[in-house]
């Protein structure tokens, strides 16, 4: 008899995952459908499992605070997921409203599900996790006499089949303020860990990320925007008047964590910058609001600071966690395991360690539904079968639709034409300096457009940088992606022992000469952040970029997510058309049907 699970994760990136019989078969994040970036609610996605069962198993709810704290259905008191997933005959509509059998809570466990995602997906037996992420779940504890809430920062987790997964270290930090502490055998009963201990690290500071997302604030973004201050780095320096962001700032504190004199914390689990309290990091006093945060040298600079230096702490993690757990393979997630910068300097400082990297491409919170999944999966079933590592991403739905209803909605967009196409019609658009998004398939789950739902332009293009910055509505120094021939990477890129890597977690170093050829996507820093495709993952991208080979000699293309910018990516062929009639992008490419759809604003 067939096994469903599903699982959710509320919050930001909120999203379904859903398994058969222990094998993943979608996962998709809510923003895609509802439209509304960082929708936190996943409601439309809970009834995309209706295209794949009308019952479940185990429903799996994830999050960094408990379910019962979650919105309730009037009337019947019942949190709105329980509800919403009995109102759809997925559970059992008689059972238990306030706690159903099949509802299983993992709310308290954030950290954990990071670790489950990343450990199952990686392909090894036996492995330490390292989890480096926002604020994850929210622990009370009783500190000087007072019930006061802190967060998790950073854990380390020991991993091993079937499903044991043991802390070994964690960072808790809050508003305080209360005196700093390092206590080597704290109980682990809070994680269901009932006989174990490990090593609290307990201070009033923002952690590792949280004083990443400060600094991304004060560059006048969101601050889960962060992926933006990653960008803007390179065009920093190191300034010695801007102190330093991770200190043992107390003075007494032997470990390292973010300088409370610089990265304040907030309530309930945020943190700013105190720029007011250095004179380096006040604003000038002939800004206007129209002047342009990232051209302030103060900005690039703290940018500068904040990548450089988290990317120390987060390494010191790693030989931590080596060291702790006295295993060579580590999986590392949460929110900084989508640094692609850092993932790549990694590898440099470890070549000589020995240590087994394995960087989880759904490191955000959308992930902790798949590892919420995988764990009860492995809870239940107590299989010790080795999860093969993941080789591709593409567990979005499947959408089918015939070329008359292609028809319509391209009218009802105000097609220009549409017209029989093949790769090599795509790839003459683009070499005649076209931009040409690509529908196909089912999409990519987690941030990263993987050649199902992205938008594809000349990488040879001294100009193209600016120009598609400039069409997709983003900042002027937001760096581009690129998917290239697996076969050829080498030649064009260093990996640093890498033999792939297909979901663009480095930026990696272009070979000596390469940066002239493909201007468009090569970083000030001289790195791109680089997707490899092979044939049977992706036939139809692998093909479309042979074929641009084949014409140019470059084995390369432009590649970035098929959305405008502040918008989610898009889902449907409706969600692709829109953005056509809405932007100047002109063409939309459906390799399945060999169509082309052109849209002249």
């Amino acid at each position: 008899m067939t096994q469903w699970i599903a699982a959710i994760a509320r919050g930001h990136n909120s999203g379904v995952c859903l398994l058969k019989d222990g094998e993943l078969v979608l996962s998709i994040e809510e923003e895609r459908l509802s439209r509304k970036k960082y929708d936190g609610g996943p409601l439309a996605s809970m009834v995309k499992i209706l295209d794949y069962t009308d019952t479940l198993d185990y429903l799996v709810i994830a999050h960094t605070q408990p379910l019962e704290q979650a919105g309730s259905i009037d009337f019947t008191g019942e949190n709105m997921y329980t509800g919403l997933a009995r109102k759809l005959g997925l559970i059992d509509r008689k059972a238990d409203l306030y706690k159903h059998p099949q509802v299983i809570d993992m709310s308290h466990m954030h950290h954990k599900l990071h670790s489950s995602c990343a450990f199952f997906r990686s392909g090894f037996k036996s492995a330490v996790s390292v989890i480096v992420d926002g604020a994850g779940t929210f622990i009370p504890m009783h500190i000087e006499g007072e019930d006061v809430i802190t967060w998790e920062l950073e854990t380390i987790i020991d991993c091993d089949y079937p499903d044991k997964f043991t802390t070994l270290y964690k960072h808790q930090g809050g508003r305080g303020p209360w005196p700093s502490v390092r206590i080597p055998n704290f109980s682990s009963e809070y994680y269901e860990e009932k006989d174990g201990t490990h090593e609290l690290i307990l201070d009033e500071s923002a952690g590792i990320v949280k004083a990443y997302e400060a600094v991304t604030q004060y560059c006048g973004w969101a601050p889960i925007e962060a992926g933006k201050t990653m960008g803007l780095f390179p065009y920093g320096s190191q300034n010695l008047n801007i102190p330093e962001i991770y200190t043992n700032y107390d003075g007494m504190s032997d470990w390292t964590t973010a300088n409370r004199d610089l990265i304040v914390p907030t309530y309930p689990n945020g943190a700013v910058v105190n720029q007011g309290r250095f004179k380096e990091l006040k604003n000038p006093s002939d800004m206007t609001p129209e002047t342009d945060l990232t051209k302030l040298q103060s900005r690039r600079d703290l940018a500068y600071a904040i990548q450089t230096e988290s990317e120390q702490m987060v390494l010191d993690l790693i030989r931590k966690a080596v060291k702790m757990s006295g295993k060579k393979n580590v999986v590392l997630s949460g929110g900084y395991g989508l640094n692609c910068v850092a993932n790549y300097w990694y590898l440099e400082q470890l070549k000589d360690e020995g240590i087994n990297l394995f960087v989880e491409p759904v490191s955000n919170d959308a992930g902790t539904a798949i590892g919420a999944a995988y764990l009860q999966y492995q809870r239940v079933s107590k299989n010790t079968k080795i999860h093969p590592q993941i080789k591709d991403l593409y567990y979005g739905p499947k959408y089918e639709y015939d070329k008359e209803y292609i028809t319509d909605l391209a009218n009802y967009y105000n097609a220009t034409r549409i017209f029989e196409a093949d790769h090599e019609d795509a790839v003459d658009l683009i070499m005649n300096k076209n931009i040409v998004a690509m529908f196909q398939g089912k999409s990519e789950a987690g941030p990263r457009a993987l050649g199902n739902r992205s938008i594809m332009y000349d990488p040879r293009d001294p100009k193209g940088k600016d120009h598609v910055n400039t069409i997709k509505r983003r900042e002027y120094f937001r760096p581009f992606a690129g998917s290239i021939l697996k076969e050829h990477v080498h030649e064009w890129f260093d990996l640093r022992g890498m033999d792939d890597t297909p979901f663009m977690m480095y930026a990696v170093r272009c070979q000596e000469g390469i940066k002239e050829k493909i201007p468009a996507i090569i970083h000030v820093d001289d790195t791109c952040r680089i997707q490899t495709v092979e044939e049977d993952v992706n036939p139809h991208y692998y093909n479309l970029i042979k074929k641009f080979y084949e014409k140019t000699e470059c084995p390369i293309i432009f590649n970035t997510s098929f959305n405008l910018g502040g918008e989610p990516l898009v889902e449907t062929l409706d969600d692709a058309l829109r953005t056509l009639a809405n932007s100047l992008i002109e063409y939309l490419y459906l390799p399945e049907y060999g169509l082309i759809i052109e849209i002249k604003n």
